[in-house]
Formats: C-alpha cells, sequence, structure tokens
C-alpha cells in the first residue's frame, strides 16, 4: 500500500510550506519574540496549508527546545506530530462537522481545565470552524476570551464570515491564499524529481490549471497520473483524457481554421468534440485560454517565455506562428466572443448549438456591429493589403520632441510615381494636384509666398528623422485617426500600402488607377490623411503614387483614357468584394433610378 503524495509530502516545519509567506514570517517572528497569542483563526481556501500550519504551530509551541520558529524534530513532542506520527495526548484535533453543537462545546471547556500531561501547552485545533453552530460558539465563548495559561486555541476554517464576530475578534486572524502558478509548476518539478517520475512537457501545467492553486488538490491529481501510467512516464494524452482536457492538436486545427477563415474545418472540429463526448463546454474553456495564451504572445513578443511557463519550446514556437497570423484586434475579438459563449452556454439544453453559433461569430466578424468588431474587420483588411506588421518585428525608435508643425494652407499635390524603368523616371515625378486634374509644377513654385513665408519659421526648428519603418507600424493608427475625421476618406485611404518614404514624401501603392483619382477627387481624401499622419507621426508629408502591377506612368495614364477597360472592372470588383466581405457593407442604390 503506498502513501499519497499528499500525506507523504506533508510540511513539517514553516520553511517547508510554499506560498504562503504572508502567514509564516509574522508567525515565525511571533515565535522568535515570545509574542504567541492564545487564539488563532487560519481562513483561506481548501488545501492550502491551514490545518498543517496549525499542527506545525503546535510543533514549535510543544517542542522541547521552545517555543521555537524551527522545531527540532527529535523530541517526543516534534515525533508524535510528524507526518508519520500517531498524534500526541496533548494537541488535540476536532472535527467540528462533527462537533459543533453545545454539549460538544461544554466538553471542550471542562477537558480544557486539565493541565497538559506532558508538554508544554494544551492545544485545541478546531478544523472547518465554519460549522460549529452559533449556540456552540457562544458557549466557547469565555473560554476562548480568558483561557488557561496552559491552554492554547487554534480555528481552521475555509468561511470566516461564518465564525460570529465575537469569536473573530479574541483571535489573531490570518488569511492563507491560493499557491501561484509558477510556484506550484516548480514544487510539482521537484517532486518529480524526487519520486523519479518522467513528465511529458505540458502535463504539469494541466496538472496546475485542475489544481486551482490547492496543493493538496494537485498532489491528489498528480498522484492518479503516476498511478494510472506505465513505465514511470506521465503521458501528455492520457493526462489530457484523464483530467477533461481537449487536446492540444485538436485546439491547433480551430485556431489554424479561424485564422484563414475555413469554416468547413472549424466545424468539422466541433462535430469531433461531440462525437467523442468531450464536454463543449471544457472545449470553450481550453479554446479561450488558447486564445488568452496568444494574445500574450502577440503583446509581448519573445518575453512570452516568462510569462506562459510550463509550455515546451517548441509548443510556444507553433503558438507564435498561430499568432501571427491574426491581429491584435481579431484575437481579442475572437477571445470576446468565445468568453461571451461561455457565459451563454452554462445550463444550456442544447451546447453543440451554442458552440456552433460561437464558432460563426467569429467567423463571420461583419455581422457585429461593436467596436471590437469594427476593429477585427481592420485587422483583417490590413493583413490583407499587407499594412499590419508582422508580430515579432523589431520595434522602431520612439519620436522624440517633434515640434508642432502647422500643415500647408494651400493643398500639396499627389506626385504619381510608377513602377516604370529608369528611362522614364523624369515622367514620374510630375507633380499631379489632388484638387484638380491637370498636372501642377513643382510643389515649391506652386505654393503661394505668403503661405512660404508663414511656413518659413517652423523649418528652422530641427524635425526628427522618420523612416519607413516606423510608417508602416503607425499605419493602423494612422487610419484609426483617418476613420475619425471621415468614414468616406478612411474607405479611400484603407486600401493604400506604404511603399517608402523619405525627405518628407511618402510614396503610396495603390491597388488601380480608379483608387487614385477617388484619393485626388474625394472630398479632401488626401489633407484627411496628411493631418492624420501629422496628429500620429508630428510630420507634415507629400504624397507620390504607384499603382500596382502597372507599367506606365500615371501622369499619362491621366491624360488617355485606360487602355484596359476590363481590367479597372476588374479592379473595381476586387474593392466592392473587400468592402463586402470584410465590412458588410452594400451598395447605395439610386433612388429614383435603382443604379448603383
Amino acid at each position: 500500500m503506498v502513501t499519497a503524495l499528499y500525506r507523504r509530502y506533508r510540511p513539517e516545519n514553516f520553511a517547508e510550506l510554499i506560498g504562503q509567506a504572508q502567514v509564516t514570517a509574522p508567525l515565525m517572528t511571533a515565535l522568535r519574540t515570545d509574542r504567541v497569542n492564545h487564539a488563532y483563526l487560519f481562513s483561506g481556501p481548501r488545501g492550502c496549508g491551514k490545518t498543517t500550519s496549525a499542527r506545525i504551530l503546535a510543533r514549535c509551541l510543544n517542542c522541547a527546545e521552545g517555543p521555537t520558529d524551527t522545531p527540532c524534530g527529535k523530541c517526543p513532542s516534534c515525533i508524535e506530530l510528524s507526518r508519520d506520527g500517531g498524534g500526541s495526548l496533548d494537541v488535540v484535533e476536532i472535527d467540528a462537522a462533527s462537533h459543533n453543537g453545545v454539549d460538544d462545546a461544554r466538553d471542550l471547556r471542562e477537558r480544557a481545565i486539565f493541565a497538559p500531561a506532558r508538554d508544554r501547552y494544551k492545544i485545541f485545533i478546531l478544523d472547518e470552524a465554519h460549522m460549529v453552530t452559533p449556540q456552540g460558539f457562544n458557549a466557547l465563548l469565555k473560554i476562548v476570551e480568558e483561557p488557561p495559561a496552559h491552554v492554547k486555541f487554534i480555528f481552521a476554517t475555509t468561511e470566516p464570515e461564518k465564525v460570529i464576530g465575537t469569536i473573530r475578534s479574541r483571535t489573531h486572524h490570518y488569511p492563507f491564499r491560493l499557491v501561484p502558478p509558477a510556484q506550484m509548476l516548480e514544487y510539482l518539478e521537484q517532486l518529480c524529481a524526487s519520486e523519479k517520475v518522467e513528465v511529458a512537457p505540458g502535463v504539469l501545467s494541466l496538472v496546475v490549471r485542475s489544481g486551482g492553486g490547492s496543493v493538496r488538490d494537485s498532489l491528489s491529481l498528480l498522484d492518479q497520473l503516476i498511478a494510472g501510467s506505465e513505465g514511470g512516464k506521465v503521458e501528455y494524452e492520457r493526462a489530457a483524457a484523464l483530467l477533461g482536457y481537449t487536446h492540444s492538436a485538436l485546439l491547433d486545427e480551430v485556431v489554424d481554421a479561424f485564422a484563414v477563415k475555413n469554416s468547413a474545418a472549424v466545424f468539422a472540429a466541433v462535430d469531433k468534440v461531440i462525437q467523442t463526448g468531450q464536454d463543449p463546454r471544457r472545449f470553450v474553456e481550453d479554446l479561450l485560454e488558447h486564445l488568452r495564451d496568444l494574445i500574450v504572445i502577440s503583446s509581448v513578443g519573445d518575453e512570452a517565455k516568462a510569462v506562459l511557463r510550463g509550455i515546451a519550446d517548441d509548443e510556444l514556437e507553433k503558438m507564435k506562428i498561430q499568432a501571427a497570423k491574426f491581429g491584435i484586434s481579431e484575437l481579442t475579438y475572437a477571445a470576446e466572443t468565445v468568453s461571451h459563449a461561455l457565459t451563454t452556454m452554462t445550463g444550456a439544453t442544447s451546447p453543440k448549438l451554442h458552440l456552433e453559433l460561437m464558432c460563426a461569430r467569429v467567423l463571420v466578424p461583419a455581422a457585429d456591429q461593436t467596436e471590437v468588431g469594427s476593429l477585427a474587420r481592420i485587422d483583417r483588411l490590413e493583413r490583407r493589403i499587407g499594412v499590419a506588421s508582422p508580430v515579432n518585428s523589431e520595434v522602431a525608435a520612439p519620436v522624440k520632441e517633434l515640434p508642432a508643425v502647422l500643415p500647408p494652407t494651400e493643398p500639396i499635390g499627389v506626385v504619381a510615381e510608377s513602377v516604370a524603368p529608369a528611362k522614364t523616371a523624369p515622367a514620374a515625378t510630375k507633380v499631379a494636384p489632388v484638387e484638380s486634374a491637370p498636372a501642377a509644377p513643382a510643389p515649391a513654385a506652386s505654393t503661394p509666398a505668403p503661405a512660404a513665408s508663414t511656413l518659413a519659421p517652423a523649418a528652422t526648428t530641427p524635425v526628427a528623422q522618420l523612416n519607413l519603418q516606423q510608417f508602416k507600424d503607425a499605419w493602423a493608427e494612422i487610419l484609426s485617426n483617418v476613420n475619425k475625421k471621415s468614414k468616406n476618406a478612411w474607405m479611400v485611404a484603407f486600401s493604400l500600402t506604404v511603399v517608402d518614404y523619405g525627405d518628407e514624401i511618402l510614396t503610396l501603392k495603390f491597388l488601380s488607377q480608379k483608387d487614385l483619382e477617388s484619393f485626388k477627387n474625394s472630398n479632401g481624401a488626401s489633407d484627411i490623411l496628411r493631418k492624420a499622419i501629422f496628429d500620429v507621426l508630428g510630420v507634415t508629408v507629400k504624397f507620390k503614387a504607384q499603382i500596382s502591377d502597372s507599367s506606365e506612368p500615371v501622369a499619362r495614364e491621366e491624360a488617355t483614357a485606360p487602355k484596359n477597360p476590363a481590367r479597372a472592372d476588374e479592379d473595381a470588383r476586387y474593392g466592392e468584394s473587400l468592402l463586402r466581405e470584410m465590412l458588410g457593407a452594400e451598395p447605395l442604390g439610386d433612388k429614383q433610378t435603382g443604379g448603383r
């Protein structure tokens, strides 16, 4: 017969007690300074060390070398109160759940008046003290208030509020807490090494999560896994099945399908959950935990290992790849949707239906008109057009002490540029004004003298140099600023891609010539974008246009009709499909003719 782990590894002194420094430190100080109270109240969740601490305190008080903060472990009292001891006559443990009446309190009061049989103190430990009736507490009140010099009381309870106030006020109250996951994980690793048990990566994390911070619960679960394993090795598959958790492979399958919007794979995984008899609520809990880990990885990057302890390196790398497939707003939206579903599934008669509806909401954020849903759609659009930067990209250097530069009062033109051979470069540098179709001369020549003189003082102040990466990193914030100023301007600007930046000229890539015309001819779209850039980065820029997949300069295309109308129609359809799919937008028809 094997003794349970939580009994074999029960602490025998305060130094062995983990995660309760807020209790052990003041108790040890009181023992060293000989300021021990006559009554103590230990409260806290189950399995966190209340009764064990009461026994340790009794050992410290009755040790032959005591009272001491470190019992010797050799005297008769210490041996009797050890984990292998049979108990001491002078330390009485009472289960208050079954001895909670007035008669039991009267019996305890009569026993307390007798002197200890051998040791220094007669100590009464009342476990589950909250089960004592008010009448029983009232019967104990007098002796707890004024006990004989040789009597000490220790009450242990999970519900201190049920202990009547007149008793609580006569005790020193020490609240115990759940053990933090990192400390529990380290303790279990040391215990497995002592037991010479090999544990697969990820198993101890499941044990810590199932234990919920309770040392006794965690040790009981680990003991169960060790007992059910062969060859002295605990496998991940068996641990996940025994503890009722969803296998990580199934969670990866669902998350990867969410990333690429593969509805068939998502609903196939949901069906697998139901067909294998798994609890849908537990699956949703595990999915929410996984999404939380991905959010942490997206937020802290390479520092995630310090936060997500207990995860194997290869598993962490795989999660980094998963996080890179999402934007942070997408992950947040998915996590909030899953969390809401977890709440609504409580007591649901059809958990499968709730699970499928949850997956549908994650797959189609266009149906969500809240701010979180809108941010998720923007994230998807940015990833489609290549605006968002990778998760682990190097953080750009901050812009320091940028002076306030007022934007020009006159509109600044868009310098048109296309992907053309070097010999066409001169034609690609002509300035095309945003407000009018004819080309304009160089920006310096087109700027009126008063405006130039107005900006002259600002030009004397040095401005911190920005680079392309800083523009790319700030582009999402710039688009959000544009969206606040004008929805129409945002609709024009959201498909633009930052290509290059230098000499205060920002090169933007347009999907088609039609997009460029919309940018130039919309009601102040270019000015709103320029103002948003100034608000975010503190610089005033000129724009240079570049058409995607174009072989001729934009200036030449402006002068003549499009040579390929089919391509223009295709670009228009592509833009419209993006708006329909990502934003749930519908075309506004003419009220009279019904046209678009």
